[in-house]
């Protein structure tokens, strides 16, 4: 390993651990201010007014300065939004930035494994906060799958009984299950502070790209320009939403006999290349001894990750 290059990654590693530090240091602050005093208003996620507090890319000046000339930054606050954290986009993008550079520096200390191998263990180790927020937030819409049914429900009676939509939507903020009454509890707040339905169900739609959300507002619309019985078209909603997920439960109990497979053949080569340094001790020393061979353990382990998400993606069965 170069010099030089160790000692970039030396650098860029300390300089994210600073940066994480200040973000971690400022948000414990902040929690502390929240405990001793008392907020005012609707509070979010983080204990800030939902409506009045304005989002920005860092707290730190010079960080935001730098982000704000990329064009991914507005897609990675979305993402980061739609898998329920509080994280800002500059707190994302330094926990990226550390945990890339620790695991180049880490690696870089083998003396055998090649530059190649350096780049992309630190490539890896940087994109695991970004498939971290991405499982959240997969599970996150899973879940809102399937308390929304029920929320539906719960509004249907409400509308059924005589019920105004906003005493409706009240109940489902208060009564149902998270993420879908805290989703629903800001679309009350929001039109409590003089913003429109359409414009809060818009809000809505736009922090939950689901299909079953889109049919509920178009309902809320249709009902509210056409008139008719909106608790009979939420039952329908509901019975549909039902039977979308029961199909879709089906469908990931049988890919996962095939991403199972996939896991085997992921790591069956690593358990053979371990019996047969345990077993025959010496056998596989020309693929470290020889610099080929060391680029060809490297590319086997590109290779057995890039596959296993092939087969992950394959088995991604979209109804």
């Amino acid at each position: 390993m170069s010099g030089p290059f160790l000692l970039l990654l030396i650098f860029t590693a300390t300089f994210a651990f600073v940066v994480a530090g200040l973000y971690f240091a400022s948000g414990w602050f902040k929690t502390e201010a929240l405990v001793e005093g008392e907020s005012d208003g609707f509070a979010g996620r983080d204990g800030e007014p939902l409506l009045l507090r304005t989002e920005t890319v860092s707290s730190i000046s010079f960080w935001a300065t730098l982000l704000e000339r990329f064009r991914f930054v507005p897609n990675l606050r979305r993402l980061i939004s739609e898998a329920g954290l509080s994280w800002s986009v500059g707190r994302f993008t330094a926990m990226m930035l550390l945990a890339g550079a620790s695991m180049g520096v880490i690696l870089s200390r083998l003396a055998w494994l090649p530059l190649l191998g350096v780049l992309c263990g630190a490539v890896l180790a940087m994109l695991a906060p970004f498939f971290y927020v991405r499982s959240k937030r997969q599970k996150r819409f899973l879940l809102f799958e399937e308390n929304f049914p029920d929320a539906l429900d719960t509004l249907g009676r409400a509308m059924r009984a005589g019920h105004a939509l906003a005493a409706g939507i009240e109940l489902v903020a208060y009564e149902a299950a998270q993420p879908v009454s805290g989703e629903f509890r800001i679309v009350l707040e929001e039109w409590k502070l003089g913003r429109s339905w359409d414009q809060a169900l818009d809000h809505l739609v736009q922090r939950i790209p689901l299909v079953s959300v889109s049919l509920f507002v178009a309902a809320v619309r249709m009902q509210s320009r056409t008139g008719g019985k909106l608790h009979e078209i939420l039952t329908r909603i509901s019975e549909g939403v039902r039977d979308s997920g029961a199909l879709e439960g089906e469908v990931r109990a049988i890919s996962a006999h095939g991403k199972l497979t996939g896991a085997v053949l992921t790591v069956l080569p690593i358990g053979i290349a371990v019996m047969l340094h345990s077993t025959a001790p010496g056998y596989l020393d020309i693929l470290n001894d020889n610099p080929v061979g060391r680029y060809m353990v490297v590319a086997a382990v590109i290779l057995l990750i890039a596959a296993h998400f092939v087969i992950r993606k394959i088995l991604d069965i979209r109804i």
